[in-house]
This record gives C-alpha cells, structure tokens and sequence, in this order.
C-alpha cells in the first residue's frame, strides 16, 4: 500500500475526499485554539472525543428525571430499568459477539476482579498468572492483589511474556514456550488485546487455543482495542473479556465499561460469581423476598443498577457505531496508520523510530512513535502546537489517528510539524 501513497498535501486531501466516513467528523466537537482552528487531536486511544448528541442523549434523561421522578424507571422515553439493554446488541456487534455475552456495568478494573471471581480458580499447583511483561499497570496490579487475596506470592505467581532482547514486540511462539515449560503452574491467562504501549494487535484465537490447550482460563483485556479492532470474541473463543468505553468509544471520562463471558459458561450455576440485586432474575427482582435467581450470561454479573447518565452518553457513541459498522472503521483505520507510517519513514532523522508492527493488521489505529534520548520535550513541543497525543514513559509518543474523526491531512499535517520540530 505504502508504494501508494505520495508525501504531499495535495494527496493528502485526495484521500480525504475519497474518504466515505469523512461526514463523522462533523458529529463531533473538535477542540480549537484561540483562533478557532482544530487541534489535531490524536489522543483518542486515552480520551475520545464528544460525539454532538451526547448532550441531547443526557438531556433526554435529565428531562425525565425532572418530570417523572421515580416513574421515570418504566416511563421514560427509554426506560431505565432495562437501559442497559438498550446498548447490548451495538456493543456485541462492535466486539463480535452474541448479546448474552455482552454487558455494559461498572468500570474496567472493577469488571475484571469480578471476572477473575469466577476466572481464577487456583490450586496449590496450578495458581499462576501470565500478562504481558509491559501490561498496562492496573492490570498488572489487579493480578498481583488475586494472587495475594489468594495467599500466594504476586511476585512468584506473575509470568511475563516479554519481548525478545533487542526488540520491542511480543512473539506468539514465546507464549508457546512458557506453556510449554511451566504450563501446569498457569491457571490464568491475562493478556492485553492491544498492547496499550507499543499498540500490537495480538491473535486473541490463537492466544486463546494455546491457552485452553494447557487447562488454563483466558482473559483479554480490550480496553485499548475496542471500537479500534474487530476481536470477534465469539469466535476466537477466550472465556472472558473486559473494556472501557471511553476511548475509542467516545463515551466521556470515566465512563462504565463492559465485560464478555463466552456462551459455553452462561448457564454454569456452579461458576464462582459475585452477586447483587442486578444479577436477579428481572421478572422477580422488584418481590425482594426471592432467593438469588442469577440471570444466565452476561447479565447475571450486574451488581448494582446502573448509572443512567454514562449510559446515554454511551448509547449516543454506540448509535453511531450501530450506523457505521466496525468494518469500514477498521479499514479506513488501517489506511490512516499506513499513511500515518508512510510519512514517519520518509523523515531523515534517526532521533525516531515507529516501534508498532509495521503490518496494519497486527496494530490497533495507534502509531507508537519512540524517542531517542527520551526528555519529554518533543511531545511537549507537539501540544505546545495544538497537537494532542499522549506520552508514555520512558520514551514513547503515542498517536492514534482514529477513523471516526481523524483526517488524511490531520496525518500529513502533524508529520510536517513533527518534522520541524525535530
């Protein structure tokens, strides 16, 4: 593709033109600078931008708070008793699953500790955790405090998978080796979709045979992959996974997030769970006095009702994506970072480097961009520009142009800036 693609504005913009999704970019607020112009804003990968209706979706709610109260649970123009139903089906297609499956509820760590209740099942023998040896760190935390919780040793019971010496990517074959070697000590396998470091896309499928082919549990973590990456959770067979939906799904700051319990365990009455009034049989939850009747799949891992405010902000993004469809998404994602990549090489510096797979299928709509003799000044000197990404120690820029609201010449005109700058 990249013997395609020409290092000038002018093709820039011809991409843009062609571009079937460029209309979404008008149904998101843009911050601007002083002036009014844009920020390039490549940060979607921390913080997504606003969709425009997010604000009618909350008013909505607002509106019937103020008007209906209480009623407002079985009288509101959408519900709130069942509103976390009215986000299933969107986000089960988004990571390729069926509707029992999917849930949206609390946040992502939250919603891991409350998957590794039933998850992790340790053994005197066989109680060891594997993530990736640059896991983001509340990952690492979550598995290191179950290890404790457990009374086993966290530093003893975590394996790493890391990168060979010399290199900065993860190689399937090193996760072979390990289960291989210590795969009778593994009970869990905890593994980051997409590394949020280096934005490799791992094979969730093949992650996940290897996995169940030692009798170990398997979790992804798709929190920097969701709304990026099409995982197809249903097919590739891992028995659980947790996001968080304000990244690539555009849902605000700190908003609820999601989980994934594959169909083969929904209706297991014997899986280790953590219950609450929202995991109760819906048709008798309002009796109070029913012994605990846990809803089959997903949805029998609700605690608490749910916070309807983050709900509509989340419905607001998921419509869109509704309308859109991951597969568009994804492949104008991968012809922005291979444009994005294409330009980073033509620089004649050897102060960066690209360290993310250079296939585009092996990457989420990240570019991480290391820094030789790392000071943070580069990055500094991006957002002193208006150009927002976001830095990650020691020493990497990481850029996310995403299909939804980034543009060819958001790609061009950042490297021409990156290139004076350096």
């Amino acid at each position: 593709m990249s013997s395609t693609f020409k290092a000038t504005l002018d093709f820039a913009k011809s991409l843009d033109q062609k571009d079937t999704l460029k209309h979404l970019r008008n149904q998101f607020h843009i911050p601007k600078d002083n002036n009014g112009k844009d920020w390039i804003y490549m940060c979607g990968n921390s913080l997504g931008l606003q969709p425009k209706t997010t604000k009618q979706y909350i008013n909505q709610e607002l509106n019937d708070w103020a008007n209906l109260g209480v009623e407002g649970h079985f009288e509101a123009q959408n519900p709130w008793m069942p509103y976390h139903e009215f986000l299933t089906d969107a986000m089960a297609k988004i990571v390729g699953a069926k509707p029992i499956e999917v849930v949206v509820m609390n946040t992502l760590t939250t919603n891991l500790h409350l998957l590794m209740v039933s998850f992790y099942q340790p053994t005197k023998k066989k109680y060891k955790i594997v993530i990736e040896s640059d896991a983001f760190p509340s990952d690492r935390y979550a598995v290191e405090s179950q290890l404790n919780f457990h009374g086993f040793n966290s530093k003893d019971g975590v394996i790493e998978w890391k990168p060979r010496e010399g290199e900065e990517l993860l190689r399937m074959e090193d996760l072979e080796t390990i289960l291989d070697e210590q795969g009778d000590e593994i009970a869990l396998l905890l593994i980051g979709g997409v590394n949020y470091y280096t934005g490799q896309y791992l094979d969730i499928k093949k992650i996940a045979t290897l996995g169940h082919a030692k009798n170990c549990m398997v979790g992804i973590d798709l929190a920097h992959g969701v709304g990026n990456i099409k995982p197809d959770l249903h097919d590739s067979g891992v028995d659980f996974a947790a996001w968080c939906t304000y990244k690539y799904l555009n849902s605000g700051p700190g908003s609820l997030g999601g989980l994934f319990i594959h169909e083969k365990h929904a209706h297991n009455k014997d899986l280790k769970k953590f219950s609450g009034w929202w995991s109760h049989n819906k048709a008798t939850r309002f009796n109070m006095r029913q012994e605990l009747d846990i809803i089959p799949g997903a949805e029998g891992y609700q605690l608490s009702n749910p916070p309807i405010l983050s709900m509509a902000a989340i419905k607001a993004s998921l419509d869109m994506f509704n309308d859109v469809g991951m597969d568009a998404l994804r492949e104008k994602s991968e012809q922005l970072t291979g444009y994005f990549e294409f330009l980073i090489n033509q620089i004649d510096t050897d102060r960066i480097k690209v360290i993310t797979p250079t296939n585009p299928q092996e990457r989420g709509c990240q570019l991480s961009v290391q820094v030789k003799n790392a000071d943070k000044s580069l990055h500094k000197a991006l957002t002193d520009n208006h150009i927002i990404t976001d830095w990650r120690e020691p020493d990497v820029i990481r850029c996310a142009p995403v299909p939804m609201y980034n543009t060819f010449q958001d790609v061009f005109n950042m490297v021409e800036k990156l290139k004076t700058l350096l």
